[in-house]
């Protein structure tokens, strides 16, 4: 049953962007991983536009993360300061990656960049997480434990000035830090569509030392907030948000994930990462052969 895309400008099959919704919920549920680094790859490979890709993957991580953060609130599991800090950083970077999305969109290069981002990004995730996957399941073979992490900021970070307390997270560092982070993300956010949970995460634990007990909930509330920042100012700015596209991708990723969940109770998590990882990497190499393939039309017009 296909379906016409005003913004994307092209008919789709719904039961297709459902499912595509459905395999990275599916991921989500598995993994632990927010998933938005794979919706847009996915949606460009099916021939969705980059542009309206990244931008309607950011709103289906709003509707997609709007539960976690629910559910972490309720367990006094978020860093709101921390958070509110992130979203500040989040919302100044989701303006100055708009600038950066109209100007490379005026220069006709958004799309490669988009790609170019995508492989190094995913490339560089998807290497390190096999290479410590691989280094769990030795360890898990041969017995040895793995050595325990001392919890501290990056030394700098202890370098920046003004220093405020964090309770929650048991930190007292600059707000400058986590400021930048979010600015950070946020330019992400903007261009690719993603959450940035896979950012935030591990440098909130190694560059911030935040405590593992506050890391998730914070930065589903950090996403949430940046995401629907980024929705807005991609309404305003590029007018690349298709609210039906990102409506069907919500609907299978809310399905997908409730199987994912249930699937990753039944598996040892080593094997999880692998398997993780290996996809990672496949989409990075599939999306660097789509930067060197020619098109069938190298020309195409554009109606205004």
């Amino acid at each position: 049953m296909d379906l016409y895309l005003p913004i994307a400008n092209l008919p789709v099959n719904i039961v297709v962007i459902i499912g595509l919704g459905g395999v990275v919920g599916l991921l989500s549920g598995m993994f632990g991983v927010g998933g938005g680094f794979l919706t847009t790859p996915l949606l460009i490979f099916y021939g969705i536009p980059p542009t309206v890709a990244a931008a309607s993957a950011a709103t289906q991580v709003t509707g997609a993360s709007v539960s976690g953060v629910i559910s972490h609130l309720s367990r006094d599991t978020v860093d709101i300061r921390m958070g509110a800090v992130m979203v500040a950083g989040g919302v100044v970077g989701a303006i100055i990656g708009a600038g950066l999305f109209s100007l490379l969109q005026a220069i006709g290069q958004i799309d490669t960049v988009i790609g170019i981002l995508y492989v190094l990004m995913l490339g560089g995730i998807g290497g390190l997480m096999a290479w410590e996957s691989v280094q769990s399941l030795v360890a898990m073979k041969t017995g040895a434990r793995p050595a325990a992490r001392k919890r501290r900021h990056h030394p700098l970070v202890a370098a920046l000035p003004l220093r405020w307390r964090f309770y929650k997270s048991g930190l007292y560092i600059s707000p400058l830090a986590p400021l930048l982070l979010g600015m950070v993300t946020g330019i992400l956010t903007m261009l690719l569509g993603v959450g940035g949970g896979f950012i935030m995460v591990p440098a909130m634990l190694y560059l911030l030392g935040m405590g593992t007990q506050v890391v998730v909930g914070t930065s589903l509330f950090q996403i949430l907030f940046v995401t629907m920042a980024t929705t807005f100012v991609h309404s305003l700015t590029t007018k690349a948000v298709d609210l039906v596209l990102a409506m069907l991708l919500l609907i299978g990723s809310v399905t997908g994930a409730q199987i994912g969940t249930r699937i990753s109770r039944k598996v040892q998590p080593e094997y999880l990462r692998i398997v993780l990882s290996f996809i990672v990497l496949v989409v990075a190499i599939r999306m660097a052969l789509g930067l060197g393939w020619q098109p069938d039309e190298i020309y195409t017009l554009e109606l205004q």
